[in-house]
């Protein structure tokens, strides 16, 4: 299991690399699990899905019960 620590790491840079996409950026690149990965605006949603698996799992390692959270219809 992932630590706290690096858990919320990896949801900084997804988030950051998200608002990157978001604000003019044509690719971005995070490392996921030891393997780096390249996101394009074209992937924000696949983008957007590994950001709210990480916020699962921060609010399962903290103790807490995942929030149910729906896609942006948008992206």
């Amino acid at each position: 299991m992932t630590d706290l620590a690096t858990l919320r790491q990896r949801l900084s840079d997804a988030e950051t690399a998200r608002h990157k996409l978001l604000t003019g950026s044509m690719r971005e690149h995070i490392s996921r699990s030891g393997t780096e990965i390249t996101y394009t605006r074209a992937d924000i949603a696949k983008l957007e899905r590994y950001i709210i698996q990480l916020q699962g799992e921060i609010a399962r390692a903290s103790g807490g019960i995942p929030r149910r959270r729906t896609l942006n219809p948008y992206l």
